[in-house]
This record gives structure tokens, sequence and C-alpha cells, in this order.
């Protein structure tokens, strides 16, 4: 069973307006196992708007229109899917008759234009809107020989949710055959899209009932995967199964399959070790540190932090030798080396955890680029040290520096 779901206004095809409903669609969808296929954003044409019902209803099976159901000359929502479907509007003397009772109410005299409000498609049934004065329409009809479930809701969130749940979910839950859908997300950090694709691909393809994307960002590759299933059990097993095989393959480089971030995991791994770390910090400027204390009981685990940005500062706080910034340089192994343990030492932290690098766009040089990143990590017994390169802007740079630095501690919690 798939789904289209479009929203119409032209506001929203400005950069200053956002479809938000279509994600509290999408999830009321998905509880009821229904696959929302296609979205569709439409500016307030009518030609183009009747173009887009004309191509949903031939791929969709359940069709939900948004928007467009006010009183002005822009609002054509109903015009446009009557002619799409080739009916007629009638106007509804009820409807009419409240629309003049609600402005009386209000001793307010209502518009004419508001009466188009009032016009209900052939054969459709008016759901009611407490919130607003745009009422809904539910229209079970036939398209060619397929049926077709066809829903006008109004476009203000405070409208179309109550509308939605008190008058679309009892009608579509009666409707429907049973379908329940399972999902599973598997994170993965500083690992190439290409690289875990050419890895899973052979893998979930083979698992045809399960839907699998992999979605990539800034130093942290995801692996959606969902199924639906006329039980919610089966659809879960499937999901479990391609999980299992995915886990076998990738092994430690996913970090999360529950949805956490890599903070939390981080946290929970230094909780059940019992271990604390604090962290010295120069480019990122805290990054770290706040992605740390942004999870509730992480002071359990994080002793603290210093942003040492200046060479005084590493040498003050972080007790950093001034004559080895001065041979080896702010931006250095050698130095985060020492970052890492001169933090450690002043909190006393079971580890400590020390970034230093050229975010850029100026300081950089021939010998040390900009993106160039020393992350080091101290246990008091050895100090491992990664280098990266990282490519990109100054902020990109210091958030894949803040991911690499903490998915290094994770693996060494591990």
């Amino acid at each position: 069973m798939l789904a289209e779901i479009i929203a119409v206004g032209s506001e929203l095809l400005t950069p200053y307006r956002q479809d938000t409903n279509s994600l509290f669609l999408t999830e009321e969808l998905n509880g009821l196992g229904v696959t929302v296929a296609f979205k569709t954003i439409v500016g307030d044409r009518k030609a183009h708007l009747m173009d887009a019902v004309s191509i949903a209803v031939h791929r969709a099976d359940i069709l939900l229109v948004m928007g467009g159901l006010g009183p002005t000359q822009d609002d054509l929502t109903r015009e446009a899917v009557a002619d799409a479907l080739g009916v007629r509007l009638r106007r509804d003397g009820d409807l009419l008759a409240a629309l003049y009772k609600r402005f009386a109410a209000r001793r307010a005299i209502m518009p004419g234009n508001n009466s188009k409000q009032a016009d209900v498609i052939e054969s459709a049934a008016v759901l009611p809107n407490p919130h607003g004065t745009a009422p809904g329409q539910w229209l079970d009809t036939v398209v060619g020989e397929h049926r077709k479930l066809i829903v006008l809701l109004p476009g203000p969130p405070s409208e179309l949710k109550p509308m939605f749940t008190s008058e679309c979910l009892p009608r579509l839950r009666a409707v429907l055959p049973p379908r329940f859908i399972a999902r599973r997300v598997l994170k993965m950090a500083m690992l190439p899209e290409s690289e875990v694709d050419a890895k899973l691909a052979p893998i979930y393809t083979r698992f045809t009932d399960v839907e699998t994307t992999i979605l990539a960002h800034p130093g942290e590759v995801q692996l959606h995967m969902l199924c639906s299933k006329p039980f919610l059990e089966l659809a879960q097993a499937r999901v479990n199964e391609l999980v299992a095989r995915v886990e076998e393959e990738m092994e430690d480089a996913i970090f999360s399959s529950q949805g956490e971030t890599l903070e939390q995991i981080v946290l929970y791994y230094l909780e059940i070790r019992g271990a604390t770390v604090a962290v010295a910090e120069s480019c990122t400027g805290g990054m770290v540190s706040q992605r740390l204390t942004s999870i509730s009981g992480s002071s359990r685990s994080f002793v603290g932090g210093a942003i040492v940005y200046s060479d005084g500062v590493k040498t003050g706080l972080a007790e950093v030798p001034e004559e080895l910034i001065e041979e080896k340089g702010a931006v250095s192994r050698e130095v985060a080396e020492a970052l890492a343990r001169g933090i450690r030492r002043k909190t006393q932290a079971t580890l400590g955890l020390a970034i230093t690098g050229i975010a850029g766009p100026s300081g950089g040089s021939p010998e040390k680029p900009v993106g160039l990143v020393y992350i080091a990590l101290d246990d008091g017994r050895e100090i491992s040290v990664t280098q990266k390169n990282f490519r990109g802007d100054r902020d990109r740079v210091r958030s894949l520096a803040s991911q690499q630095a903490l998915d290094m501690l994770r693996r060494k919690l591990m």
C-alpha cells in the first residue's frame, strides 16, 4: 500500500517556509503499515496542482493533499482535485450555514469569499474542523480499475493534526488490511559511504522484502532498514536478520543500532568501565565537551575540559613544555600527545583526549595544510595518536575532528 503526500502553497517553494506536516503524516501512515512513496510540493497554480493530482492517483493508493482549502483566490485545492478527477463540486448547505454561524458568534460579517469553503467534491464525505473554517474531505473512489483514497486536509498544523487523528485514522484503520512496519537504523562513524555500500550491498540486496537506504552525514553513515508485513513479529524478524548479517560484516565499525548518538555510546562505555575522561581542545574549541555534556548524567564520566587555543594556555593548563611547541609547532603529533597527557594528569581522569589542528580557512602551509588535525588519547600507560587531513570549510573540519575524537575514544573503551 503506497501513499503520496501533496503539500500545496507557493510559500513552501521559497527559502522562508518549510513543510513539516508531511513528517507527521508519514509517521502516522507508517504506523498503519503504509509506505509513503512520494512527496510533492506544488505552488498555488491550478494547472500545476491538477497535474500533480493526476499523476498521484495513478501511482499511489492513498493521496493526502494538504493546504489550499482557505477562502482566498489562490486557495484552489478543491477545484483542482475535482477537475483532475473529472467530477463536480457541490455547495453544502449545512457547511455554509455553519460558516455563517461561526462568524456570527464572533459578531462579524462573513466575507463572500468564505462561501467557497462550503464546496465539496462530488461523493466526498466532509471532515469537520472544529479548529478552523476549512473542513477536510474524504473521498473513497475508483480511478481506472483501482480503488483510491483521497483526503483533503487544511494546511495549518493546529488544524491538520487533530483532524487527521480524529477523522482520518479511524477511517483508514477500517479500510486498510493489517500491515505492520519494523525499522532499524545502524550508524557507523568516519567511513566513506561508498566503502560501506561496497561491503553491504551484496548482503542487503538479498533481502528484497526489506527496504534499505544508506544516508551519509559528515563523519557518519546510516543504514536505514524498513520492512512491512501482516504481523509485526514477521517484519521485525526480517529486519533483525538483516541487522545480524550487517553487524557480522562491519563488526566494531557500527556504534549504534538503537538510534543512539556517538556521544551517548561513549558515555555508556565510560560508565560501564568505571572510567572518566578529560578533554583538551584547540581547533574544535570545545565541541567535544559540548557534545558530551549535552547528555544528562554525563558528569558521572566527564571530568571536564579545557579550550587550549593559545600556546600560553596549552602550556599553563595542560602543562605542554614551551620548548616542545617551539620545536614541533602547536599542530603536531608531539604536542597532541603532550596535551592528552597533561589534561589527564591535571584532572586525574582515567583518560585524556586532545585535539589540535588547523581548521582554516587561513593558517595553513605546504607542510601543514588546512584540515590537518592530530587527535591523541592517553590512558596512563600508552598514548595513541591519529593524524587526519580533513577537507572542507572550517565548520566541517571542526565537526569531523570532534567526530573522529569521539570514535577514537569509543574504540579504545571497547
